[in-house]
């Protein structure tokens, strides 16, 4: 670790005050240019407690960067996560307060719904298959409160930044069909997703590591050395198999999943 508790703690209320303001913050890996990964993680986690203390409750977990082109972009050999809480959940069909929000981007996944704890390590995409109580179309909207591209150096975020943004996670809808998760080849679902009613990015899950299930067996024995395990009834997202799609206000966001329905969203 690169970074003091009391400089991770001072990362996490600014990154907190960043949210609330709608006001980026500068690059942490332009402030602290030794910043680990384990330092990236700090950040998120003490953040997440600040928002627990306030009356947040931990909902499930996103996985993020899973495909092989964001990670070479990044220069990284594996996804990130982020921890999802009450408030980002949003109806399907319903509102999403673009007031709340800095610059709202929105991806296409599969959110797998636990119905048993799964723990790792050493777990595998059959673990989560049998883990699994429904499989469903999802939503991420996604948010930034650090700055995509550094004023003065021109640097863009790094792995660090996008971390300790917890993810760059700001909100989910979940909708369509509702799957068990062996009535269907996962790898084979796909979405048209549409911004306005205009074709926007296509996609398949297997884009997701090959198998959207291998990214949740990925994140559980992640999570296993600190003491943590998906629990059930908790939400994980699986990762995007598109490319983000800007939405602004007055926008309409719809993924349509063929047999397993659609999900949508309008930012008012």
């Amino acid at each position: 670790m690169a970074l003091s508790p009391a400089e991770i703690r001072a990362a996490a209320e600014r990154l907190d005050r960043a949210e609330k303001t709608r006001t980026q913050i500068r690059q942490l890996s332009q402030e602290f240019p030794s910043i680990t990964l384990d330092d990236a993680y700090a950040v998120q986690k003490a953040w997440i407690e600040i928002k627990v203390g306030a009356g947040r409750v931990v909902k499930g977990q996103k996985i993020g960067l899973t495909s092989k082109a964001m990670q070479s972009a990044l220069n990284i050999d594996e996804p990130d996560s982020g921890v999802l809480l009450d408030d980002m959940f949003f109806a399907d069909g319903g509102l999403v307060p673009t007031d709340r929000f800095i610059a709202t981007r929105v991806e296409a996944e599969l959110a797998f719904i636990m119905g048993k704890r799964l723990e790792g390590p050493d777990r595998t995409l059959f673990d989560v298959l049998n883990a699994t109580d429904f499989v469903v179309p999802a939503l991420e909207i996604l948010d930034t409160r650090i700055e995509r591209v550094d004023p003065k150096t021109k640097a863009t975020r790094k792995i660090f930044d996008t971390i300790a943004d917890n993810a760059a996670n700001a909100g989910i809808v979940l909708g369509g069909r509702p799957i068990k998760p062996l009535d269907a080849d996962l790898r084979w679902i796909g979405a048209l997703c549409f911004k306005n009613g205009q074709l926007e990015e296509t996609g398949l899950a297997a884009g997701v590591l090959n198998h959207p299930a291998t990214a949740v067996a990925w994140l559980a024995n992640k999570i296993a050395p600190h003491g943590l395990a998906l629990e059930p009834g908790q939400v994980v997202l699986a990762g995007s198999f598109i490319r983000p799609i800007e939405a602004r206000k007055g926008d309409t966001i719809q993924a349509d999943y063929g047999a397993y329905g659609s999900v949508s969203c309008y930012f008012a």
